[in-house]
């Protein structure tokens, strides 16, 4: 009894910390993107709040991640090491802030305190990110710092500067081009104050709104179960920028509608892992992504967004018809009338959760406010609505705030510690070269062929991402493939939305298809076989990142006839593609005609400016052969229709 005590201390204890740690990430970041400090008077580098939300991160991570494959042991307590290494990164993170202003005047004559502080801290950080995503990541990150200290001895396209590895610890550590950077930085701002903003968001009643008005759209319609899994985890997966999270918070009430109103445990599964996979594509937030992008690219939020649109509407439209397909094959019936709301009802309790999308947008446009500071307006909406509003019977009270604070600031701790990783991988491309000769070396690769440089880098994304966040993954991709599609002629916004797409799709693809597996869990499912119905699916996003890299329409950009073609022409190509997937137009469809229609929608799917004119003809044929195959299908359901009631009265 007193040994089962004293593991409930253990556990209350190590609770309160993480609590403390995850909350004080959280409002350092806040304060941060509302320019607190600088407001009260204090001057200070960008360096020194990195260094205290890293502290702070490697801290918390020592605590929730065991040193194995458990997060933690039998008893839910952290072992000594665990609390020794906590420490260990917080003291580090305080040390940089406070003695940073020093240790950079002083950084060119290499001091001691620099170069051991510098060499612990990258230590911790690869032991972090062991423990936050695996060893994939530690490897990489290994294998380049190590190529770093030989690659003056390699001859050819690869060779780099020579860099002693007492400098490079230093550079790496302290420098704004490594480890305390871009990628840290917008991780620590931008992504932040999104996953804040979505916490409550979820907290304020929002999830239950989307799940609401998911249901009363879609709830009368074939297969509304899956239509409102489609509609529901898009929305709130826009938001919260977390697939696994995401995952949860939506399916376990839409895994659940789905197989009760007759699908398969594998397509309940697969629906809501690519729907909330998804909705970091979806237009205007994107998971944050779309802010990212603007501030790497420097462009402005809007013209990514407005890039995003297409490809995030032919992947929804896949997705529904193959949803709705599947229900007219399985004969699956729209939910019963009871058990869906009203579209008014729904509306006039939670139209106020319009507001804080309202708020965002305001601040971007009108008021020309960073994202970070966008997203505080936003969370400033979601807050006043919860605590005064609500929706139905959820509503906010003050402990809900920093419930919020803690929930964003651990599950923060992952995307912090890829994107320090890739701040290692920035300062040894920069100091080193490398950046510039692996380029090339890729390019070259690629052999003057785009589309082989393409498929290189495709399949770099999708093994790079496995098992990680999707913005974590982005970040690293955009520092390690998209240069050189970029170097080979690929529109910039083309060749990031590439690798963001497929970067994304790792989290279903399998064998580490991490966002697959934990609805798989929830649907009570084989794992892998969840994974490859996903792939089937979100194949348009495997796909449509090849065709607009080749045909910027797709982007919207271009000729106004040209991309209104290539949009109407690639929605009829998805839709036939999904139909022969599925294997159900009008009816069944046997092996033969599926072929015919699958190879009528790839036709459809070419955009104008891949081939130019032949193109046109290709889509031209495309159209014509797929309205033949559906015509032939609609006659032979009606005479089936005719014929069979004959044989019934007989």
């Amino acid at each position: 009894m007193e040994q089962v005590e004293k593991q409930q201390r253990g556990r209350t204890a190590k609770s309160f910390v993480v609590a403390g740690l995850a909350g004080s990430l959280t409002l350092a970041a806040i304060a941060q993107a509302a320019s607190l400090p600088s407001r009260l008077g204090y001057s200070y580098y960008t360096e020194q709040f990195l260094a205290l939300v890293l502290g702070l991160s490697l801290s918390i991570i020592f605590l929730v991640s065991g040193r194995g494959e458990k997060s933690e042991d039998e008893t839910g307590r952290s072992s000594v090491l665990d609390w020794i290494l906590s420490a260990l990164g917080l003291f580090l993170g305080l040390y940089i802030m406070v003695a940073y202003p020093s240790l950079v005047s002083r950084a060119m004559s290499l001091p001691w305190d620099a170069l051991i502080v510098g060499s612990i801290l990258f230590l911790l950080v690869l032991e972090g990110l062991r423990r936050a995503v695996g060893w994939t990541l530690v490897i990489v990150v290994v294998v380049i710092v190590d190529y770093a200290m030989i690659g003056h001895l390699v001859p050819g396209a690869l060779q780099t500067r020579e860099v002693a590895p007492h400098r490079l610890a230093v550079y790496l550590s302290f420098d704004p081009n490594g480890l305390l950077g871009l990628t840290l930085n917008v991780a620590s701002t931008v992504v932040v104050a999104f996953v804040f903003f979505g916490q409550l968001l979820l907290r304020s009643g929002g999830a239950d709104f989307f799940n609401d008005i998911a249901m009363s759209t879609m709830g009368h319609k074939r297969g509304g179960a899956a239509k409102i899994s489609i509609v529901a985890s898009g929305l709130f997966g826009s938001i919260s920028g977390v697939v696994v999270s995401n995952i949860v918070a939506t399916g376990v009430v839409t895994i659940r509608l789905m197989i009760q109103s007759g699908f398969r445990r594998t397509t309940a599964g697969a629906v809501e892992a690519v729907a909330s996979t998804g909705g970091q594509i979806a237009p205007p937030v994107m998971g944050a992504v779309a802010f990212l992008m603007a501030d790497i690219l420097q462009k402005p939020y809007s013209e990514i967004v407005v890039a995003a649109i297409v490809p995030a509407l032919l992947y929804y439209v896949a997705l529904f018809v193959q949803a709705d397909l599947q229900a007219a094959k399985q004969n699956i019936k729209p939910l019963e009338l009871d058990d869906v709301p009203s579209t008014r009802t729904v509306l006039s309790r939670g139209w106020v959760f319009i507001l804080p999308f309202a708020a965002i947008v305001v601040a971007l446009f009108w008021f020309n406010q960073p994202a970070e500071t966008s997203a505080l307006w936003g969370g400033a909406a979601a807050l006043l609505i919860g605590l005064t509003v609500g929706y139905g019977k959820t509503r906010m009270v003050f402990k809900d705030l920093w419930s919020a604070a803690v929930e964003a600031g651990r599950s923060i701790t992952e995307i912090i510690m890829i994107s320090a990783a890739a701040g290692f991988i920035i300062g040894v491309l920069n100091v080193t070269g490398l950046g510039f000769a692996a380029t090339f070396a890729l390019v070259d690769l690629g052999q003057g062929s785009v589309f082989l440089l393409l498929l290189i880098s495709a399949l770099v994304c999708l093994v790079l991402g496995m098992g990680m966040p999707t913005v974590g993954v982005y970040l690293l991709l955009a520092v390690l493939i998209a240069p050189s599609l970029v170097q080979s002629g690929v529109e910039p916004i083309a060749a990031h939305l590439f690798i963001f797409y497929l970067g994304m799709m790792s989290m279903v693809t399998p064998p580490i298809g991490i966002g697959a597996f934990f609805a798989a869990a929830i649907a009570k499912a084989s794992p892998m076989a969840t994974a490859w119905e996903s792939m089937r699916f979100g194949w348009t996003a495997y796909i449509i990142p090849f065709l607009f890299v080749f045909s910027p329409a797709l982007l919207l950009i271009g000729d106004p006839v040209e991309i209104v073609l290539a949009v109407v022409t690639a929605v009829i190509g998805v839709y036939a593609i999904s139909a022969a997937f599925v294997g159900w137009l009008h009816g069944p469809v046997g092996m033969g005609r599926r072929i015919l229609i699958a190879m009528a929608g790839v036709a459809l799917l070419l955009p104008p400016g891949i081939g130019g004119d032949l193109t046109l003809w290709v889509n031209g044929a495309g159209l014509i052969a797929l309205a033949g195959l559906w015509f032939f299908g609609r006659s032979e359901q009606v005479s089936s229709e005719v014929i069979n009631p004959e044989i019934e009265q007989r």
